[in-house]
């Protein structure tokens, strides 16, 4: 299992030296803009991917390998969340991209716009406009917790009005990114009655599920209610929570026989991207014991970083005017420059920072336009970098005011 001090000492230059995206930026900033993680993955899933390519298997999904793998996915919603899936409502995809594209040709109408929250992931509104469908963006509601940090929660009302607008399908992102809340129960069973009221449409993007902190609970949207289960297509995959992006297996998971059937009719090209080592990753990822306490061994480090980049907020970027969300789930901080110097300027604030700070962020407005003077910072990443990181963008205030 990893040990702190062995992530503590993973350094820039064997990071860089992987070539991975993040980390190769010509001007060697630091990467803090891509939702990997810099600590590889499971030696037990790294065996499981010896052994298949060793066995030689590389070509399309066969059958067996696609039934583990529902089997496995089953197996890890009910132990883990409490949801009973069955297996056959499993279907791989590449990723949960491709999911929530499958979702909104599959089961709304052509032309019909998509409800998504905003600040959002950004691939949602990207794949929107690919898709030639109009966005009907609903900024989240915010306040100020007792602790000084960020509170984002859905517009209802907002929401409502969007469906009444025409909208059939919302984005629901629990946990979410890049906000980092966990929505509760509560939550969530309104939100399945503004969508059952409009007879409308859920596609729940669920991928951070497993990364949550403080022992808050993940509740799956598709189980809060036997409405929910009617009108929700979920998407999931181990990519994540066990670092695996590139290797392509995402599941779309769909929660009565209507849906399954028509999806399975009409969803071949979409299932035909799901690779073979993306699903025998998946499998061991879902199911060794041993793969589940490294998951757990990262989870504790995340928590970590969580604790000290909240703390390093507070206590000496607050006063620069920087202010940071609660953050009980996934490995993104969303971070607002609006009340900071950078804020108002024709260059983004994430611009700003890549050349005054030398560390690369993700533009907020990338995440709709209540992202504009924010933004998203991956704290997947060993903890002195992390430190270096925070520092850099410090000295960048101080130098701008």
């Amino acid at each position: 299992m990893p040990r702190f001090a062995d992530l503590d000492a993973i350094t820039e230059e064997q990071l860089r030296a992987t070539g991975a995206t993040k980390w190769v930026h010509p001007d060697r900033a630091i990467g803090a803009f891509m939702a990997e993680m810099d600590f590889g993955t499971a030696p037990e899933i790294t065996a499981s991917l010896v052994r298949e390519v060793q066995r030689g298997r590389f070509g399309y999904l066969p059958q067996d390998l696609a039934e583990s793998l529902g089997e496995a996915v089953a197996q890890w919603q009910a132990k883990r969340y409490g949801w009973q899936v069955d297996p056959a409502d499993v279907h791989p995809v590449a990723d949960v991209i491709t999911a929530f594209r499958a979702a909104i040709e599959r089961f709304t109408t052509p032309g019909s716009p998509v409800i998504i929250p905003t600040p959002a992931y950004m691939p949602f509104l990207r794949m929107a406009r690919s898709l030639d469908r109009p966005i009907i963006e609903v900024p989240m509601l915010t306040e100020v917790n007792e602790q000084g940090h960020l509170v984002y929660t859905h517009d209802l009302d907002g929401i409502r009005q969007a469906f009444g607008a025409g909208g059939e399908i919302l984005v629901v992102c629990n946990p979410h990114n890049p906000t980092g809340r966990i929505l509760t129960h509560e939550e969530l069973t309104d939100l399945a009655a503004v969508v059952t009221a409009a007879n409308g449409r859920v596609f729940a993007d669920e991928i951070w599920a497993p990364l949550i902190y403080d022992q808050s609970p993940h509740i799956p949207y598709a189980s809060v209610s036997p409405a929910a289960a009617q009108h929700t297509i979920t998407g999931s995959a181990a990519s994540k929570a066990f670092n695996l992006p590139g290797l392509k297996c995402g599941q779309l998971i769909t929660a009565n026989l209507t849906d399954r059937n028509h999806f399975n009719a009409t969803g071949y090209f979409d299932r035909h991207g799901a690779a073979n080592l993306g699903a025998a990753a998946t499998v061991t990822a879902l199911t060794d014991p041993a793969a589940a306490a490294w998951l757990d061994d990262i989870v504790a480090y995340l928590q970590r970083n969580r604790d000290e980049l909240i703390r390093f907020v507070d206590e000496r970027l607050a006063r620069h005017g920087v202010r940071v969300t609660e953050i009980s789930g996934t490995y993104i901080a969303w971070l607002d420059f609006s009340q900071t110097v950078l804020a108002g300027q024709p260059t983004s604030v994430a611009r700003q920072l890549v050349k005054t700070a030398g560390v690369q962020l993700t533009d907020g407005a990338h995440c709709g336009e209540v992202g504009i003077d924010h933004t998203r910072l991956v704290m997947a990443m060993p903890h002195p970098i992390l430190q270096r990181a925070l520092e850099q963008i410090e000295k960048a205030l101080q130098r701008a005011e």
